[in-house]
């Protein structure tokens, strides 16, 4: 038993459950790849204050969850808590906006941490995929984010969620809003930690979850009253656009979102099935994030979606996902010359593009042939001295049980003859 176990609020991925994590990374990155996306891959920590002034001072992430750490060099930095500043800061430094062709369109795919109490379905160390359309102001954009991850969850069998969509406005008609909203919350029964927060950004007030504030909201004014005829037309656009490509959606005028940098459409994926962390994915539009870190006005839409809750979601339904066995054959070597042979052809079944592997550690006839049952392999490769004498190998059927001896150099085209 090893001295060291993996930190609080963290887990390993070891086979064979990494497979299906594996698989749910590729299922949500699939339509992003058909669709123009192109891969980015940031940092594990960038400057404190690219959170800080992205996602808001004022969020529980940036001042309760974030690992924030000074270096020797005395740079301030923190591990990242979400993926759309790292990438878009990344996108701003690299100029991707100046090469002509507007939007930028990226997915990323990593791990992200946040200090948070540890629980079934909320880590300190969890994996999104991501995807961010940078620069252009579109209706069709948000809608095709949405569109897009929806395809992906049904692609993997899941059902049972929900999309529910919101519009927090823009410059215009959000500070209207946010006067009417700061009035209400100052005759309240609150906190002065939410006073305070209700100061700096009374919407991050909505997402309070204690049951205590949430009572006391009831009769809050909705941002939706107070939206300006081009939010509203833009609002409406998303929704037809959604609708007509037959996505099912709810409206949610209380869906607020965790960061200060979301803009008109934002979105949350619920599922049912996960308890009270529901959330299994979400997003919107940050027109304003790129100018709140320094760069040019760039208005974007972007989405996160857990890998860690979505797995938990298709357990939730029953889901098992078709992962092909890693290993579809498997040789087993008796004798020190049959080794050799064997472990060359190995090689030569690999080159030729089939998924083999080999008997290691000189292991006797039972031993091995366990180890070929365990791999899952659908082709078993025997040969012993005899048969290398005679020029052939036996090739078992590991689903049939049914063996045959074939020419030793005619192997690989046999093998792939079965396999095909």
């Amino acid at each position: 038993m090893s001295t060291f176990k993996a930190p609080k609020g963290t887990y390993d991925l070891i086979p064979p459950y990494s497979a299906t994590y594996l698989a749910v990374r590729d299922a949500i990155s699939a339509p992003l790849r058909k669709s123009g996306y192109g891969y980015v891959e940031t940092p594990g920590f960038e400057d404190v204050n690219l959170f800080a002034r992205g996602v808001g001072e004022s969020t529980d992430i940036v001042t309760k969850e974030m690992y924030a750490f000074e270096t020797k060099g005395g740079d301030k930095l923190a591990l990242r808590p979400e993926g759309t500043a790292s990438v878009l800061r990344a996108a701003l430094e690299a100029s991707l906006h100046k090469q002509g062709n507007l939007p930028v369109k990226l997915w990323y795919s990593g791990s992200y941490y946040r200090y948070e109490r540890p629980q079934k379905g909320r880590y300190r160390h969890f994996s999104q995929v991501g995807a961010e359309a940078i620069g252009a102001e579109d209706p069709a954009l948000d809608a095709e984010l949405i569109i897009l991850a929806d395809q992906a969850y049904r692609s993997l069998g899941l059902k049972n969620f929900r999309i529910l969509l919101n519009s927090l406005g823009d410059k215009e008609c959000r500070p209207v809003y946010r006067e009417a909203l700061q009035t209400f919350l100052r005759g309240l029964d609150l906190d002065e930690d939410t006073l305070r927060r209700a100061e700096i950004n009374p919407l991050r007030v909505l997402d309070d979850k204690r049951e205590a504030v949430q009572k006391q909201l009831v009769g809050a004014p909705l941002l939706r009253d107070y939206l300006c005829d081009a939010c509203k037309a833009y609002h409406e656009e998303v929704r037809a656009l959604i609708t007509a490509a037959g996505v099912v959606f709810e409206d949610d005028a209380k869906l607020v979102r965790g960061l200060d940098y979301y803009t008109r459409t934002t979105f949350e994926f619920v599922h049912d099935g996960l308890g009270s962390q529901s959330a299994v994915g979400g997003g919107g539009r940050y027109d304003g994030l790129s100018e709140m870190i320094g760069g040019p006005a760039l208005p974007s839409v972007g989405w996160a979606l857990g890998v860690d809750r979505t797995v938990l979601a298709l357990e939730a339904e029953g889901v098992e996902l078709d992962i092909p066995a890693t290993t579809s054959v498997f040789a087993v070597a008796i004798g020190a010359e049959a080794r050799r042979v064997l472990f060359g052809k190995v090689g030569e079944l690999r080159k030729a593009g089939v998924a083999a592997d080999f008997s290691f550690g000189g292991k006797g006839l039972k031993g091995a042939m366990k180890d070929a049952n365990r791999s899952g392999a659908r082709l078993t490769v025997v040969a012993g001295e005899r048969d290398l004498a005679e020029g052939v190998v036996q090739l078992k059927d590991m689903e049939s049980g049914e063996q045959e001896a074939v020419a030793l150099d005619a192997l690989v085209d046999a093998v792939r003859t079965k396999l095909a």
